[in-house]
């Protein structure tokens, strides 16, 4: 190799090194990767450890029931030797303690100091008008935090029995897991505030001789069933999700189409558990670490959505000196709900929690946020049923967005009378001259004033305000359980016929509002092909015109009702709008002002863009033309 092949070899490999140098760990950062490392094998251990207990004390159960040949004396020293200090919290009896507001109402268990049960007092399930709407109970849900003794037991808190402390206060209940010590203990404290928001606090009563001195943070499992609360499964699943913020806001999700699961090394703000109009969200006071998600698909016929199931761990000081705080929100996904919670608050502590409500793509949510939500709240607020609301929305947005569409019209118009012109073009100059064909067809089309992309940009513009509507309806919490004519439910599937079998692409049923909407697409197509030179060559496009209508109805066949109304209404009016510019925009005063149009033009210098347009052209050709000639030596 010749000299400056090692130069290069030699330069090559420092900037490796250099590069591996400036980007190696800091002290800091390596002890945080241990530590956290550590805390996941904390975990694992704890979780093994908890289970093996659990073994051993129905082991001991078993034993005494079947064949008692243990005394009460030895069964009490087993379960101290598994146990030790909180033996006495190792048996005892299951109590319930409840917390309600006009909102809320929670039942708290002793075994495990858990929320056992949490009901939505303002929401029922489909089908159920008596019956408060239940977010989760029983073993649908588990929560559990990781406890060392000072004797090194690992222990979980889902196995042990608290006891209630009587506080004076209907809205505030203390559970507390008592030790050996007559003055030590665990305070699970929570505090139902007067919405949807529940306060919890870790408290810890001279605790220093009962766990272990190196615990820093408690390692945190939480496990949930999302039970299937709508008619329609299918949609259900589609915005069934977990979803957690980070500490700075950014978001991040696991799939919601099929089984999904994460590590998260950065600190957590909140972790969401979303079915499509319900959350339960455990949000930190400080944030969570070392997190671990999943989500589990559930079977079709098991009556729950998913699972989820979160690893994660949360500070925890040991002298009692700064609480452990977390909070509940158990309620609906209710936009103005959740972002009430970031009224008065500073930036950088603001929840976000209002991002649990999809509303679109950034330029959609924006409409969505500024226009679209801001008007539902107008009407709904004048005490309108529904249907008229929707109805309402569909006439503003259509003023809306009607200049755009009269300027597409009037294009596609133009363009339809100076169709003889075109093509007469195109017998002049057949297709092997396509470039004079081009350059003639562009110069009628300046001297009549007509752009191509006049028809098409004036869509792009109103295509973010139809998709606003497409987000929001299905996800708009106030469409639940309100009915219209035959459609009980706006917020599912209207079906009017079930034939108790799958057909593929469109399920099991019929939803009326989906098939009018097909109809009426069906019949504005007809519309607009009548009004439309086609060429009788391009018979399958017409086709496809045609079939296009009728694919919605297997697209939203499961959608929400209220969307398949919205686009019925929509149609209605757009029908009405065409008929009225073919009124006011006939072919024959088209024609006269292109041929008034050209007179004015006649004679005025060309626009810059098109003389570089036409130049551009011309050097084309030139090129063509030379092209040939070397073809031709050849």
């Amino acid at each position: 190799m010749d000299k400056n092949t090692w130069i290069g070899f030699l330069l090559i490999a420092a900037i490796i090194v250099g590069f591996s140098m400036l980007n190696r760990p800091s002290k800091e950062q390596l002890a945080e990767r241990q530590r956290i490392q550590d805390s996941i094998n904390v975990a694992r251990m704890a979780e093994l450890e908890a289970q093996r207990l659990s073994d051993s004390l129905q082991l001991i159960a078993g034993e005494a029931r079947h064949t008692q040949t243990l005394s009460a004396e030895q069964q009490q020293e087993r379960i101290q030797a598994a146990y030790g200090t909180f033996a006495s919290a190792a048996q005892g009896e299951e109590q319930w303690v409840t917390l309600q507001n006009e909102h809320l109402r929670l039942t708290l268990s002793t075994l495990g100091g858990r929320i056992e049960r949490a009901e939505l007092l303002d929401y029922h399930a489909s089908g159920d008008s008596i019956n408060p709407l239940c977010l989760f109970r029983g073993d649908e849900a588990s929560f559990a935090l990781t406890l060392i003794t000072a004797n090194n037991r690992i222990l979980q808190t889902s196995n042990l029995y608290f006891t209630p402390v009587e506080t004076g206060a209907s809205n505030k209940a203390v559970l507390r897991l008592p030790t050996a010590s007559a003055d030590a203990w665990l305070d699970f404290i929570y505090e139902l505030s007067e919405s949807y928001m529940v306060h919890f606090a870790v408290e810890p009563h001279n605790m220093q001789t009962e766990l272990a001195q190196n615990v820093n943070s408690l390692e945190l499992r939480w496990q949930q069933l999302i039970p299937q609360q709508e008619q329609g499964r299918k949609f259900e699943e589609r915005y069934a999700q977990l979803q957690y913020m980070l500490v700075g806001g950014d978001m991040e999700k696991l799939s919601e189409s099929k089984d999904d699961s994460a590590k998260e090394s950065a600190r957590v703000k909140w972790i969401g558990y979303k079915d499509q109009f319900f959350s339960t969200v455990l949000i930190a006071d400080d944030a969570f670490s070392s997190s671990q998600f999943t989500s589990t698909m559930q079977g079709r016929h098991s009556g729950y959505i998913k699972e989820y199931t979160t690893h994660t761990s949360v500070p925890f000081d040991l002298t009692g000196k700064s609480t452990t705080g977390m909070r509940w929100y158990l309620g609906p996904n209710h936009y103005h709900t959740l972002k009430a919670y970031d009224n008065d608050v500073e930036r950088e502590d603001r929840l976000y929690l209002n991002k649990l409500v999809p509303l679109g793509w950034k330029i959609v949510s924006w409409i969505n946020t500024a226009l679209v939500i801001p008007m539902f709240d107008l009407f709904t607020g004048w005490g309108l049923h529904i249907g008229i609301v929707i109805l309402l929305m569909t006439i503003v947005i259509k003023l809306i967005i009607l200049p755009f569409v009269f300027v597409s019209y009037k294009s596609s118009a133009k363009m339809r009378a100076l169709k003889p012109q075109i093509d007469a073009i195109n017998e002049k100059y057949p297709a092997e001259k396509m470039q004079e064909r081009q350059a003639a067809t562009m110069q009628l089309y300046q001297q009549a004033g007509v752009s191509p992309m006049s028809g098409c940009l004036p869509m792009l513009f109103q295509f973010p305000v139809l998709m606003a509507m497409f987000w929001f309806l299905p996800t708009a919490i106030e469409l639940r359980g309100k009915s219209l004519l035959w459609a009980p439910d706006l917020s599912t599937y209207d079906a009017v016929f079930h034939w108790g079998f799958n057909i593929p692409l469109l399920g099991d049923h019929l939803s009326l509002f989906c098939l009018l909407m097909t109809i009426t697409n069906i019949v504005y197509t007809y519309i607009t092909m009548q009004s439309q030179a086609t060429d009788p060559n391009m018979k399958f496009m017409k086709y496809m015109m045609y079939a296009m209508p009728l694919m919605f109805l297997f697209i939203f066949n499961d959608y929400a009702a209220g969307l398949s109304y919205y686009y019925l209404v929509s149609l209605f009016f757009t029908i009405f709008q065409t008929m009225i510019f073919r009124w006011t925009l006939d072919d024959k005063k088209m024609l006269a002002e292109i041929e008034a149009n050209k007179k004015k033009k006649a004679g005025k210098p060309k626009s810059g863009f098109m003389e570089r347009l036409e130049k551009m052209q011309r050097e084309q050709q030139r090129m063509a033309r030379e092209n040939a000639k070397k073809a031709n030596r050849r």
